[in-house]
């Protein structure tokens, strides 16, 4: 975890009148010690191979106190599912490319969508805060191959695809 993800999570705890928890500390660490995007479900899986003694309200008090510092970044993948983004602090502007097959998520910047967005927005008299791009394709390995190595791995983890019921 960067010191400035600490410095403005602990301003920011501090001016909510809470104080910092050996719990809170242990998440936070797990949630930025990778980039991966991820739900509720699969952080509380990352957080039980760790010595972190927390629970599953402590999780969730504490994603939602990261969202709302801005550290961390709510985003509807497409799935049904709440997922967090730990990675816009550093690429605010940035969307996401999701496989409808396999649900591989690429994210990816563009100058030009920003201008769009900033164009859209002033003419019909917005001023623009954020975006949130979803796009949601089929990989090249499945349109090329028919066969995805990603697929089978997120069906052996048997995690959701986006526009699919499970």
């Amino acid at each position: 975890m960067t010191s400035e993800i600490k410095e403005r999570l602990n301003t920011f705890i501090r001016a909510q009148g809470l104080r910092q928890t050996p719990q809170r500390d242990a998440i936070v660490d797990v949630i930025f010690s990778s980039d991966e995007h991820f739900t509720p479900d699969e952080l509380w899986e990352r957080l039980r191979g760790t010595d972190a003694r927390t629970s599953r309200a402590t999780l969730y008090r504490t994603l939602s106190l990261l969202s709302e510092a801005g550290l961390l970044q709510e985003i509807d993948l497409g799935d049904g599912q709440t997922t967090y983004d730990p990675n816009f602090l550093d690429k605010p502007a940035h969307n996401h490319l999701v496989c409808v097959d396999c649900g591989k998520v690429v994210e990816f910047e563009d100058n030009h969508m920003e201008v769009l967005n900033d164009c859209v927005t002033r003419r019909l008299g917005f001023r623009p805060v954020r975006q949130s791009l979803r796009i949601e394709a089929c990989c090249d390995q499945i349109r090329s191959t028919g066969q995805c190595s990603n697929h089978i791995e997120a069906r052996l983890h048997g995690k959701r695809f986006p526009g699919k019921k499970r």
